[in-house]
């Protein structure tokens, strides 16, 4: 379980850091050409930031309703981490597509060992 907990609480702060990094440096253009899209996109995005880090501190300290927000939570990445690769193929950038694979690859690992 705690493979599974760090897991969570990683991906879930690395993707926080990771839009506001992009952020601060204005490396979104869709800021310009497609806020609205955007907007929600990294809202959905940080709704499941936000439910890793919940559900893996729960799963840490070993809290009943952590049973059920984790695989949820683990459900988000792994949509998003199918849908995100899209943009970077469409770019050629294939090391992105690359890497969402191996997060998905973790994901499902980290469900079989909560």
């Amino acid at each position: 379980m705690v493979f599974a907990s760090v897991f969570a609480i990683i991906v879930g702060l690395g993707m926080i850091i990771q839009w506001t990094m992009s952020y601060v440096s204005k490396q979104i253009p869709e800021l310009d050409t497609e806020p609205i899209r955007i907007w929600f996109h990294i809202a959905a995005e940080m709704a499941t930031a936000l439910m890793l880090m919940f559900g893996g501190i729960g799963l840490l300290y070993m809290r009943p309703w952590a049973l059920t927000i984790y695989p949820l939570s683990i459900g988000m990445l792994i949509y998003t981490a199918i849908v995100s690769p899209g943009y970077f193929a469409q770019k050629g950038k294939w090391i992105w597509v690359l890497i969402f694979g191996v997060l998905i690859l973790l994901a499902i690992v980290s469900l079989l060992k909560f």
